[in-house]
């Protein structure tokens, strides 16, 4: 008999997360369980932190797999190098190659954002409430600002495999912090939860979580609150815009922890409609419904995609 399971790992800067799941159609989930990432103590051991993941997973189904899925922070170069990870011991490192070496299975990677979109548009919100939809565009804001594009089931990773990041798209009318790409004025030094939080200490000389700030924005007792939820909802507004005009999606699914603040599903979605190129903008905006475990999930999906 065929194993169908589809097996799949979710590498961040703390934890690295698997799942098997049972197969493509049901996805029912056969083993899951997480590692801490330990990249303060070097690549090597983060590679061994995945060797030990992975060999629960197969002590607990009982045999390997085909192939295993792995999602990741960052992305592979065309030369099979590792960029923009913010576990930063894997930058520069041929990982795919040095994880199939050590695991001995061919291996299906994509960015996080990507596994985000694939995950909530085949077993989340988009499967649940738009299960016909053809275009899929998910956000990612939080600590940074991503994405990922599917389109008719499918990751479109591109040509240098950045498809989808429009985190580092300049934000004409914003002034931002300067950006670990280099850039100063982008959409993640802008609208990203640690750039909302600078911008409101750079108004005020106080510190303060995003959280309390879209608080006391909504309360309306501090002003510089008002005026960064604002700047957020406006930004975005712009932002996704242009994405929009380029690929008109079907639905919009926003996760990370700046897609918690209810004000861009329907403030947001109106600042959309201000800048996209067409007389109304009625595309749903949606919160994501497979929480911070998406990411596993679609990594999971990468092997039958």
């Amino acid at each position: 008999m065929t194993d169908e399971s589809l097996w799949g790992m979710d590498m961040g800067g703390t934890k690295i997360e698997g799942v098997v799941l049972d197969n493509a159609r049901d996805r029912n989930v056969l083993f899951r369980e997480r590692v801490p990432t330990g990249s303060h103590n070097g690549y090597r051991h983060v590679l061994s932190q995945i060797d030990k993941l992975y060999q629960l997973m197969v002590a607990h189904i009982g045999h390997t797999p085909s192939k295993l899925g792995i999602g990741t922070p960052g992305t592979l170069t065309r030369k099979g190098l590792m960029k923009n990870c913010n576990a930063t011991v894997m930058n520069g490192m041929p990982v795919k190659k040095d994880l199939e070496a050590l695991l001995g299975i061919e291996l299906i990677m994509a960015n996080d954002a990507n596994c985000f979109a694939l995950a909530e548009t085949k077993m989340g919100v988009v499967n649940t409430e738009y299960p016909d939809a053809k275009v899929v565009f998910g956000v990612i804001l939080g600590t940074g600002v991503g994405g990922g594009v599917v389109v008719n089931g499918q990751v479109i990773n591109g040509h240098h495999g950045i498809g989808g990041e429009w985190g580092h798209n300049q934000l004409p009318g914003f002034q931002g912090r300067e950006c670990f790409c280099g850039k100063s004025g982008d959409n993640e030094s802008i609208l990203s939860g640690p750039s909302l939080e600078w911008y409101y200490e750079s108004r005020t000389g106080f510190k303060k979580p995003l959280k309390e700030i879209v608080h006391d924005a909504r309360m309306g007792t501090d002003q510089v609150a008002v005026d960064t939820l604002r700047r957020l909802v406006q930004g975005f507004g712009k932002a996704v815009s242009v994405v929009i005009n380029i690929l008109d999606p079907d639905v919009i699914v926003i996760g990370g922890g700046v897609g918690n603040v209810d004000e861009l599903y329907t403030e947001g979605k109106a600042a959309i409609a201000q800048h996209v190129f067409n007389n109304e903008f009625n595309a749903p905006v949606l919160k994501p419904s497979l929480g911070d475990s998406a990411g596993v999930f679609g990594a999971a999906l990468l092997v039958n995609n």
